[in-house]
């Protein structure tokens, strides 16, 4: 039986009512060991004790917050604790979406809320040896490779080659501490407290732990990817990493990253909240990636965030494996003339997984370009969700812009929500979009199955077919090399419908 895309319902989304925040007293003692004693005690019970007027779902997050201030967590870098605390209270105010909500009506994050997830204070080894990661790194692929282990970079896995003469390329955490004047006109001003509603993307500002901080002078072109693999390793514990990359491309310059999420334990519950945030300057080009491989007991929610100055280039590529939940959130600001942005997207699932893509283009000045290509492919009973939308704004004259998602189910038990949506407010453009939602060709399998070839193979070869002109586009042998690999263990090895014989 055909499924068809469903249309979009407009419902009124209503978030919970802000929250008010006290500042807790300081609790003081008497003289003498024993009234010392009981004023530490009284301090760690302020730090456990929700502010009131919290609720059950964002006070484990306060009270870890305040555990963080306490232990000094804050003083490596003082100059974004009003950043982080703005968007703690961001946070607190807005609390968790729900399904109410329109942004999150297919996708409920109450996995995630109601675990009392806590980030990791600083950096540890854990033992790790860079022969763990070799299967994760798209070998070979001479490049460098950072590492960042439960949201910390670890310097001793990580390998970085040497870059053209002006390019800053390093942790954020030491950029935050030496390279205020670099970061500080940029953190937080795409992905703030002050500039969107998205209450993950305030979370991860409020406990950003680490990731990269990239900038590269006018005119420079850096030929080498830079890889970023974030790992997770809970060893048993409910941990959450919250990765913040910001990339900053001067007038003229060209360069391209990519974002690895993998784990070392596929039966580990554990959850990421990355935040990215890309600054492209007039002229410049960055071709950034995104491979979520994460564990199947994960919880994964990412931001991207991109601002294109006039006549610059992004192109986006974004693959999603792994993961229980997934949510990615990739914003396009257009806000150059002739700016150009490219997002394609490819989604394998099975079993009970559910990933949801919502990508915003927003085009703000006239002469712009936009082309969107997301594919998903469902088996089992997952559910896949896709909401693009594209803004044409007034003065956005001659503007172009194109968006197509397309699914493939495998099974009956498989679901899709697709909402391609178009607002434009200018009149001189050319804007299409569609969706489609289908099976396996019959007749194709047919045509397959007529020249000798077994009904499994043949289902594996259009399913192939079907994903290959996204793989195809990814522009870095090694992992377009690596992605169909691993694309052909992860597609379901048998066609799960009765085919015509």
């Amino acid at each position: 039986m055909d499924r068809h895309p469903r249309g979009r319902r407009r419902q009124a989304g209503t978030g919970a009512n802000p929250l008010k925040t006290t500042k807790r007293k300081r609790v003081s003692g008497g003289k003498g060991p024993a009234s010392g004693k009981r004023a530490i005690a009284a301090k760690r019970a302020a730090i456990d004790t929700p502010t009131p007027g919290t609720n059950a779902e964002t006070a484990p997050w306060l009270s870890a917050f305040a555990a963080l201030e306490h232990d000094g967590w804050l003083r490596r870098d003082r100059w974004t604790a009003p950043l982080r605390r703005a968007a703690l209270d961001r946070f607190a105010a807005l609390g968790f979406p729900t399904t109410r909500q329109e942004e999150w009506r297919f996708t409920s994050v109450a996995p995630i809320a109601r675990v009392p997830f806590r980030p990791q204070a600083a950096y540890q080894p854990n033992g790790l040896t860079p022969e763990q990661f070799e299967r994760f790194t798209f070998e070979p692929w001479e490049c460098s490779h950072l590492v960042f282990v439960n949201g910390y970079f670890a310097p001793e896995l990580s390998t970085l080659r040497s870059m053209p003469d002006g390019v800053r390329v390093m942790s954020l955490a030491e950029a935050l501490r030496t390279q205020r004047d670099a970061v500080a006109p940029h953190l937080g001003r795409l992905a703030g407290t002050d500039v969107n509603t998205n209450v993950f993307a305030a979370l991860n500002t409020a406990f950003m732990q680490d990731g990269l901080f990239m900038e590269i002078p006018a005119g420079v072109a850096v030929d080498e990817p830079i890889h970023l693999l974030f790992v997770s390793s809970p060893h048993g514990r409910d941990l959450a990493s919250c990765p913040r990359n910001l990339i900053v491309a001067g007038p003229g310059s060209q360069a391209a990253i990519v974002e690895s999420y993998v784990n070392l334990d596929d039966g580990a519950r554990y959850f990421t909240n990355a935040v990215t945030e890309i600054v492209v300057m007039q002229g410049a080009g960055v071709d950034h990636y995104k491979i979520e491989r994460e564990g199947p007991a994960a919880f994964h929610v990412a931001t991207v965030q991109a601002h294109l100055a006039r006549d610059s280039r992004l192109a986006s590529y974004n693959v999603s494996i792994g993961g229980a939940l997934v949510r990615n959130d990739i914003n396009v600001v257009l806000d150059g003339e002739g700016a150009e942005c490219r997002l394609d997207g490819l989604y394998t699932l099975s079993g009970s997984q559910h990933v949801d893509n919502h990508t915003l283009i927003d085009h703000a000045r006239p002469h712009g370009t936009s082309h969107e290509l997301y594919k998903g492919v469902l088996d089992g009973r997952s559910r896949g969700v896709f909401d693009g939308r594209i803004i044409v704004r007034a003065d956005a004259q001659k503007t172009d812009a194109h968006q197509v998602n397309k699914n493939l189910v495998l099974s009956e038990e498989a679901l899709v929500d697709t909402t391609p949506r178009l607002e434009i407010l200018a009149d001189d453009v050319k804007c299409t979009h569609g969706a489609t939602v289908g099976q396996l060709d019959e007749d194709a399998l047919f045509y397959l199955r007529s020249r000798a070839i077994g009904q499994e193979a043949a289902a594996n070869m259009l399913m192939q077919a079907f994903v290959s002109d996204v793989v195809h586009r990814i522009k870095i042998a090694p992992i377009r090399a690596g992605l169909e690999c691993l694309l052909f263990t992860r597609l379901p090895r048998e066609h799960r419908r009765e085919a015509h014989t």
